[in-house]
């Protein structure tokens, strides 16, 4: 069951709120480049991006963003599989007192309008987030409607971008299977359970294994965990069969009172692997086992 052979993802800076939190998140376009180069000089055979405002540090949709972000990457000497998030554009913030009324903070468009970046600029993967969910306190939501999903599936497909299906609750992993069925997914189909986040799945090791059992046969899978779980949930998925995403989207710290980098976690990621008899696979390997399409 233990998987000898892992790829490490890094999750170099996400949406959240984490810029005022820590002083090593990436916010600018050469930040977040130079971030994913340490990452994969680490270690990290996959690294997953997100880009930020420079003015204000939130989230952005912004393709010349994204545009910087990737071109300053692939100007490097360093090999990595790219992968962008495509889960922007799902956000929606009611008013608790009117629940027809959108507040500050919503930002939801449609699914092709999640992937005009991925279209620009063809990465190896993007994210796909396999359905909507209460999203931590409040009245904020994350919607991604079965339409939605079918919708992003096939363009994703059209484009020859590999789709990291994402995972956050049980309800979703039934919907991303029957996307499968439906050959919406190109083999070997790959999938990211994400563990923790409230009110999705909670980081619980039975948890895991149930999402484990359910995947279909020949699926490419990862795990993580946020925060204080995220080096634990790292031993998890490799000995339940999968591959580790670590990195500042989802744990801002080293060590107790230690604020981490992203090429620090990847760093100790890599020493777990190793403490555990794996070894950490190369891009090329990585590419390998999830059947990407050549760039």
């Amino acid at each position: 069951m233990i998987n000898r052979n892992v790829i490490i993802t890094c999750a170099v800076t996400g949406a959240g709120d984490t810029v005022g939190k820590s002083k090593h998140v990436p916010v600018t376009p050469e930040q977040i480049a130079n971030d994913a180069i340490a990452a994969a000089r680490a270690g990290a055979a996959v690294v997953h991006i997100h880009v930020r405002d420079p003015q204000t540090g939130k989230g952005s949709r912004e393709l010349n963003l994204y545009r910087e972000v990737v071109a300053r990457v692939r100007a490097s000497d360093v090999d990595f599989v790219l992968n962008l998030t495509a889960g922007m554009g799902g956000d929606l913030v009611l008013d608790p007192g009117d629940p027809f009324k959108a507040v500050d903070g919503t930002d939801l468009v449609n699914g092709l309008e999640r992937l005009p970046h991925v279209e620009d600029l063809l990465p190896d993967i993007c994210t796909l987030d396999c359905g909507t969910l209460n999203f931590g306190e409040g009245s904020q939501l994350y919607i991604s409607t079965p339409d939605m999903l079918r919708t992003g599936a096939a363009r994703i497909q059209e484009l020859g971008v590999k789709p990291e299906m994402e995972i956050f609750d049980t309800g979703h992993l039934w919907f991303a299977t029957k996307m499968v069925e439906e050959g919406l997914i190109d083999p070997p189909p790959l999938f990211q359970l994400c563990m923790d986040i409230p009110y999705g799945a909670p980081a619980d090791p039975l948890q895991l294994q149930a999402m484990v059992n359910r995947l279909p046969p020949g699926s490419q899978w990862a795990a993580f965990a946020l925060g204080r779980m995220q080096m634990p949930w790292v031993a998890q998925a490799i000995l339940l069969g999968g591959h580790v995403r670590v990195g500042l989207e989802d744990n801002l710290y080293l060590d107790k009172g230690v604020k981490a980098t992203n090429a620090q976690l990847v760093e100790r990621a890599v020493a777990l692997i190793g403490n555990l008899g794996c070894k950490v696979a190369t891009p090329d390997e990585a590419r390998q086992m999830l059947e990407l399409k050549p760039r």
